[in-house]
């Protein structure tokens, strides 16, 4: 399942029809990506062409099923996956993984919104 998130914020579905929107804000670009049904499945920013900053994936109800951090093209600091009930936590160092955490609850840990 982790391995899954990952993917899921480092790549784009090409099969999608409704085409992905780009936006300049100063030194980067703001790319918003979208289900088939118009709904917004990812959006986040680039610099100089790699993924930067925070990127937030959602399903297709609109909740938040992933936040993830670049810098410069790599995996950086704290990524959060929501799943049920289950709040993954995956820490990033030097674009490789350091460290995992899980936490199964009840009740809200960290908001999706």
């Amino acid at each position: 399942m982790l391995v899954m998130a990952a993917l899921l914020i480092g790549s784009v579905v090409f099969a999608q029809e409704v085409k992905p929107i780009f936006e300049k804000q100063g030194d980067l670009i703001k790319g918003t990506f979208y289900y088939e049904d118009g709904s917004v499945r990812q959006e986040g920013t680039y610099k100089d062409g790699k993924l930067h900053g925070q990127w937030v994936s959602f399903d297709q109800n609109g909740k938040k099923i992933a936040l993830a951090k670049y810098e410069e093209g790599n995996k950086s600091g704290k990524w959060f996956f929501w799943n049920s009930d289950q709040l993954t936590e995956v820490d990033y160092d030097n674009n490789q993984i350091a460290d995992v955490t899980s936490y199964k609850n009840t009740t809200s840990i960290v908001s999706r919104n």
